[in-house]
């Protein structure tokens, strides 16, 4: 098997976790004059439409007054230009281009051409030239990734919709007419009160139904949550109702009162519900970290945090699930012994990378050289498959997100089988401290590179 794993072999979670990482890079760059071009094709155009439109741009930026400028764009225009020459067609989702001179922290300029295929359609096209890259549609794009259902209910009728992003979509919606409550009939009271509730039942039972129809595709819910939202007690009786179906009562998030029906009550339920629709990426990672939890209390050894157990169970094949912070600050560095030339991996915090301590051989005392650096999380991106693990992004927003990021380091992993990391690592007075924060590493806990980071070991 390949040491990394390639793009198309990713898991959709991962692509997104890159591409924020390449948008956030991108969008603080920045270049002289207006040579920085941002280029964004829909599936739909055609190669050699775009093409004519860069020979096009080309003879437009002959005519730029400023020779350094002009060279500079008619530079980055080849660039694109051959860029899009390996593309015999646009890719399913589209295809963006970034291509300029960027000025880097030494004030020097360096060419940057990255192209790639956005993880969801783009649906507009984009031409631009400036001294940044315009990366608002991408933006755009990873905060529309969710969508939240809405049922509004009433005593006039239902409403189906959905949100994702700035969208709104009313996916059904159909009227009733329900008796009211009166205290007239008589004798035939109790009659027209058994109608009354039992037209209210039908009423439920058919929004239910549509509520199914419309919300679960291949039997699992198709968004991320749910709100029920309506006029007196409707949305509470559907919500315990058992006609409403199971696998949606699970992602029901917040049930709210509103003053109206029909759409004017879908605004407001939309409204009313913002800080439901802000905490769904918390909702996941609190059953993301669940499990987690429950391994760790009830010690089934079925677990590992910490940089070096971490790394010891995907060596080991153990790792089923690796769970690692999104903003986990460590650094991969391959570092080479000059006097014997034996090779080592040191993974080391910001505050580690500034002590001298960190890029010396505490056996051998020898300084030591570095080969390459990179990433610690981009590394796993590229690797964890090679465990034959799945990878999960966590985030500090929650409290239980917080408490994996403070107490066990923001790196952990939910294990095949029963792992004794004790034994493994030797008597318990030389094991090395695991569950720190990445910030609160001593200088013990440098010295991670021996059996487990050699060149000759698959990391």
């Amino acid at each position: 098997m390949d040491k990394t794993t390639t793009s198309a072999d990713m898991d959709p979670e991962v692509r997104q976790f890159l591409i924020r990482k390449q948008v956030k890079a991108l969008s603080e760059a920045r270049g002289n004059g207006t040579s920085m071009i941002s280029l964004m094709i829909p599936p739909r155009d055609k190669v050699s439409v775009v093409n004519k439109m860069l020979v096009e741009e080309m003879g437009t930026a002959s005519c730029i007054k400023s020779r350094v400028n002009r060279l500079s764009v008619q530079s980055a225009i080849t660039s694109t230009q051959n860029r899009l020459k390996l593309y015999n067609r646009i890719p399913k989702n589209g295809l963006v281009i970034y291509c300029g001179n960027v000025v880097t922290d030494q004030t020097k300029e360096r060419q940057l051409t990255i192209d790639f295929e956005p993880f969801k359609p783009i649906h507009r096209f984009m031409y631009l030239c400036d001294s940044r890259f315009h990366t608002e549609p991408l933006k755009e794009l990873l905060e529309c990734s969710e969508k939240f259902g809405f049922i509004i209910v009433d005593g006039s009728g239902a409403l189906f919709g959905t949100v994702s992003g700035s969208t709104r979509e009313i996916l059904h919606k159909f009227a009733v007419d329900l008796p009211k409550k009166h205290g007239r009939g008589g004798q035939s009271a109790l009659r027209f009160a058994r109608l009354r509730l039992e037209k209210r039942h039908n009423f439920l039972r058919r929004v239910a139904e549509v509520a199914t129809q419309v919300f679960i595709t291949n039997d699992m819910p198709n968004v991320s949550g749910l709100i029920l939202a309506g006029l007196a007690d409707f949305k509470n009786d559907l919500s315990a109702s058992d006609l409403f179906d199971p696998r949606l009562k699970a992602v029901v998030l917040k049930i709210v009162d509103i003053c109206y029906g029909g759409e004017s009550g879908f605004n407001q339920a939309i409204d009313l519900s913002a800080d439901a629709l802000g905490d769904v990426k918390l909702v996941q990672e609190k059953k993301k970290l669940s499990t987690f939890f429950e391994h760790v209390a009830t010690d089934t050894g079925r677990y590992s945090f910490g940089i070096v157990d971490t790394l010891q169970a995907c060596e080991m094949g153990a790792a089923e699930k690796l769970l690692v912070w999104e903003n986990l600050d460590l650094t991969r560095y391959t570092l080479v012994d000059p006097t014997t030339g034996e090779e080592q991996v040191r993974i080391l915090s910001p505050t580690q990378v500034t002590e001298s301590a960190s890029f010396v051989d505490q056996k051998t005392g020898h300084e030591l050289e570095v080969l390459s650096t990179e990433s610690f999380v981009e590394w796993l991106t590229q690797t964890y498959k090679k465990f034959g693990a799945t990878l999960e992004f966590i985030t500090n927003k929650s409290e239980e997100g917080l408490q994996f990021v403070r107490g066990f380091g923001g790196i952990g992993a939910i294990l095949r089988y029963r792992v004794d990391f004790l034994s493994l690592s030797g008597e318990e007075g030389d094991a090395i401290p695991e569950g720190k924060n990445s910030d609160d590493l001593d200088d013990d806990d440098d010295d991670i590179d021996d059996e487990y980071f050699d060149m000759e070991h698959p990391f």
